[in-house]
């Protein structure tokens, strides 16, 4: 009976210190990420995607918004800016403690739209608070029969 006992108390032991004492696991390193690009580029879809969330009556962000985007290894802060003409004035002001930036580009826009969006490319690639940083440029509306190939997005934007 006293080996019965022992046995238990043993097993009633390694229950617990396996429950109770191995406590949290270590958190996920955060990053903070900016999201840019000019309106209808599919910012928000790409976010709503990433989070898991349904692409349902998506409208185009006015101002900015900011998403947790769970990664197995990491957590990205992402905030996200409006593309609009009247918004993008404002980009800047949402740059500092950035550690990364995503620039999201229409691949099936018009030549005058794409000329834009290398511009603004241009402007946040030379600007002081994100030239330092990894930038991630997304060609979205891969999907549409208008999408252009990479060499006719790349053309003129050089990245060094």
């Amino acid at each position: 009976m006293n080996y019965i006992i022992r046995r238990l108390f043993w097993f009633v032991l390694q229950c617990f210190r396996a429950l109770c004492c191995k406590g949290p696991p270590p958190p996920r390193p955060e990053y903070d990420v900016v999201c840019i690009g000019l309106t209808g580029a599919g910012k928000t879809s790409l976010l709503s995607r990433l989070c898991s969330e349904g692409s349902d009556g998506i409208v185009p962000t006015t101002g900015f918004s900011i998403k947790a985007v769970p990664f197995p290894n990491a957590i990205l802060n992402v905030k996200e800016l409006g593309g609009a003409d009247n918004i993008k004035k404002y980009w800047s002001r949402y740059y500092q403690g950035s550690q990364g930036v995503i620039f999201v580009l229409d691949s099936a826009s018009s030549d005058e739209d794409l000329e834009a969006a290398r511009n603004e490319l241009h402007s946040a690639l030379q600007h002081p608070q994100l030239c330092t940083l990894p930038f991630l440029i997304l060609a979205n509306h891969q999907d549409k029969p208008a999408a252009r190939t990479r060499q006719e997005k790349c053309h003129g934007v050089v990245v060094e």
